[in-house]
């Protein structure tokens, strides 16, 4: 199966990888030239998973149009705020093969507030199958095929089952759902979250702050995910807490990295400082504040977090704020 996945990011690689070793035939776009270069000539990744022994049969390719031309599954991988100007580009080259594209990005449009299924819905050819892929997986362990459960979802529950049986590996174990709305969501937003339990832990604050947090995060992304058209129960399997869970203890997650920083004392300039890979948690962090207010949804976590990063907001004074604000039923 001829395979392109557009994004060369550490999830993009990770997911090339894993199809490469599968025996498809996948080509890998990134629009760094120096990433195209280490893949090509190393095997490796350098910029965005170092030291990760890559797949010999993968191939990098700098050409977007070139890269997604006669393929027969597109995955789209590149940061959330990249993926329209991206897509579009590649939209022409999909028009007659209309192949089955596979998004994988985790975050929301910063401009229109949509979700990548939908920018794609935009810019891709009428009648293109789309599908979402998400769940708790950060790039290296799937590279290292440490054993990982994540969700496709779409539509048509039919269009799923078939990016079950792309993706599915001994290692790499795929559920299908029809909930599109809340697998995205859920993706994304537990990246807000995460950036709270960060600011926690460089506070140097304990287990229950951090299990409050995580509990009242996941009520929080789940009013807006049901207010938006998602299903509750999305936000109990993999793609709500399982993803949140993941993202928001684990050492390996950026936007609880940048949140330890944030904790620490450092502006929000200072922790990216440096950083090649995005932080989706920070654009993120606006967008579910505007469809907060779009559609009349209360986000305290996700407010505060805003305040913090952009309005230099003391993260304690945040939180004595979110602790004492009016007592209600759970």
């Amino acid at each position: 199966m001829k395979i392109a996945v557009v994004g060369g990011g550490a999830w993009g690689t990770a997911l090339a990888d894993l199809l490469a070793r599968k025996g498809e035939q996948v080509t890998l776009w990134a629009r760094e030239p120096e990433v195209v270069e280490t893949v090509n000539r190393r095997h490796v990744n350098e910029m965005f998973l170092p030291k990760a022994s890559l797949q010999p049969a993968l191939r990098a390719e700098g050409d977007l149009v070139k890269s997604v031309t006669g393929a027969e599954v597109v995955v789209s991988v590149a940061p959330s705020h990249a993926v329209r100007a991206v897509m579009q580009q590649a939209a022409a080259a999909l028009k007659s093969s209309k192949p089955l594209v596979v998004s994988a990005s985790k975050g929301l449009d910063p401009d229109r507030l949509e979700r990548p299924s939908g920018v794609l819905g935009e810019v891709l050819p009428k009648g293109v199958p789309i599908a979402v892929l998400s769940g708790p997986s950060f790039a290296l362990e799937v590279f290292q095929q440490q054993p990982t459960a994540v969700v496709a979802a779409a539509v048509d529950h039919a269009i799923a089952q078939r990016v079950q049986h792309v993706f599915s590996t001994s290692y790499f174990r795929v559920y299908s759902h029809t909930d599109v709305v809340g697998v995205e969501l859920g993706g994304a937003l537990k990246n807000v979250i995460a950036l709270a339990a960060g600011i926690l832990e460089g506070l140097g604050l304990g287990f229950n702050t951090r299990a409050a947090l995580i509990t009242r995060g996941l009520a929080e992304i789940t009013r807006l995910g049901v207010t938006l058209g998602a299903q509750p129960m999305t936000f109990a399997g993999l793609a709500g807490m399982g993803d949140l869970i993941l993202t928001a203890t684990g050492a390996l997650s950026r936007n609880r990295t940048l949140g330890v920083a944030l904790g620490q004392g450092q502006t929000l300039e200072q922790a990216l400082a440096g950083k090649a890979a995005v932080v989706e948690g920070v654009n993120t962090t606006r967008t579910a504040i505007a469809l907060g207010e779009r559609h009349g949804v209360e986000l305290p976590i996700a407010r505060e977090v805003a305040n913090i990063l952009f309005q230099s907001k003391p993260a304690r004074q945040a939180i004595a704020d979110l602790m004492e604000r009016e007592l209600k039923a759970e």
